[in-house]
């Protein structure tokens, strides 16, 4: 494949990007499909496990900004192999082939150069696992099409941008008995899972409030030609409002909640602050008669959501991309005994709850309530790399689940479930702030399913 094919290529993916949304849909949700106990034909995931899976044969598709990283470190996994590497750009399946050969690791096959080459690497028979790092629109596309082909699925967040996509990812799952995974990487940060520990112990005490976010400031990466591909993050910007990105904050608060394991949301309401960031930087960075300064972006600089529980707890999550702010994920976890509040960590417990414990008694906490999961193998992920080591502690656990025939941490509903906001954050936003129901994905399941253990591997 030539230079020029591949360029054109490239203008066709981000011309057909822009329609997916509406596209995908009008043909998401399964029509007809016979039901057991409210679930698609097959059954409930919930607690589901499949036939065990001692050497996993990954296809890893995307290899932009996320796809080296995952194959760097699920290469890295004992009984792991990558098999098979895809991308649109040939070069970068290429690339991926050669680090894999330079570690001594087996060749994977290699797919590229067109817009559907992916799926003749879903369909490889030695594939049992793929892997989605691509652009946010092809996630539920290439999950659901992977399921259907008798594969695990898993993808990088969001796993789906509407409410039809979510319900199309559940059914195909519970229609398939195939797993399917979001790659929620925050919900193995050290701190989340901390508050996870403290949570469990009772040390909060009964939850009341969380607080999350995603606040990241990517002015310069979205108005770089060479960082999102095709500039898909702008172009999303400007079609969108709302919360596009909420799990980073969300997906931890929801496991100290047991959302979908004994709570469930039951609504939200959505507010934006006006977009003032992406015009005020595209002035001053490329000139007020600039293309990029004339454009209009719908996404507003910070975004505010507030959810309520059937149980009558609430969450707050912010989002914002495009504000000159530290990073945060908020990260806070307010009970009736005590409070979490992360960026920087901070515990106060009663009955000394007016102000923060010290350096030596944080200290003191983090050591007594250090996740299992980070006590057995902290440092590995630390070495092996991915945000700080939870990419690396993600994909362990979902590895080692994968192996053992265990049940994933998380499942396809709570990638349903926390991915539906990017939708209904955007209706409500636009609706001045009314309330939107958060559909029940899990059917009632909720109510009798066993909230997510203190989990760990044995290497």
């Amino acid at each position: 494949m030539n230079f020029k094919g591949v360029a054109m290529n490239r203008r066709e993916f981000i011309s057909r990007a822009a329609w997916m949304g509406a596209a995908t849909v009008a043909a998401s949700k399964l029509s007809g499909c016979a039901t057991i106990n409210g679930c698609t034909e097959g059954g409930t995931m919930m607690g589901f496990a499949a036939e065990p899976l001692p050497t996993i044969k990954v296809g890893i598709v995307g290899l932009g900004a996320r796809g080296p990283g995952a194959v760097g470190r699920l290469s890295a996994i004992p009984n792991v192999e990558v098999v098979a590497v895809c991308d649109l750009i040939p070069e970068r399946a290429e690339r991926q082939r050669d680090v894999l050969v330079k570690a001594g690791k087996k060749a994977p096959k290699v797919f590229s150069g067109s817009l559907d080459v992916w799926k003749k690497m879903v369909d490889l028979p030695e594939v049992n696992l793929v892997y989605i790092t691509t652009p946010w629109l092809w996630h539920t596309p290439m999950a659901v099409y992977a399921m259907k082909a008798g594969k695990h699925a898993v993808s990088e967040i969001p796993a789906a941008v509407t409410v039809d996509q979510c319900w199309e990812l559940v059914e195909t799952s519970e229609k398939t008995r195939r797993h399917y995974m979001m790659l929620e990487n925050c919900c193995y940060g050290e701190n989340e899972m901390l508050a996870l520990m403290l949570c469990r112990k009772g040390m909060l005490g009964e939850l009341v409030h969380g607080e999350g976010a995603y606040i990241h400031d990517l002015r310069a990466a979205k108005f770089n030609p060479n960082g999102y591909q095709g500039m898909w993050r702008l172009n999303y910007s400007k079609a969108h409002t709302g919360c596009p990105y909420p799990m980073h904050g969300l997906g931890p608060i929801a496991q100290y909640m047991n959302i979908n394991r004994g709570d469930k949301f039951e609504y939200l309401t959505s507010i934006s602050s006006a977009q003032f960031g992406l015009s005020e930087y595209a002035v001053k960075t490329f000139g007020k008669e600039s293309e990029q300064a004339k454009a209009s972006y719908k996404l507003g600089d910070m975004s505010t959501t507030v959810i309520k529980t059937h149980k009558g707890r609430t969450i707050m999550v912010q989002h914002d991309t495009t504000s000159p702010r530290p990073y945060s994920r908020i990260n806070t976890a307010s009970g009736t005994k005590s409070i979490l509040a992360d960026y920087p960590l901070r515990i106060a417990f009663e009955p000394k709850a007016h102000g923060w414990l010290s350096d030596a008694e944080l200290q003191k906490v983090r050591e007594e309530y250090k996740h299992p999961l980070w006590k057995s193998s902290g440092e590995i992920a630390k070495k092996v790399g991915g945000h700080g080591g939870m990419d690396f502690l993600m994909d362990l656990r979902l590895c080692y689940c994968l192996q053992k025939g265990l049940p994933l941490d998380m499942d396809v509903y709570d990638a349903a479930s926390w991915s539906c906001l990017v939708e209904l954050t955007e209706k409500s936003t636009v609706r001045r702030g009314t309330p939107m129901d958060i559909p029940d994905f899990t059917r009632g399941g909720w109510k009798t399913a066993k909230p997510l253990d203190i989990v760990d591997v044995q290497i």
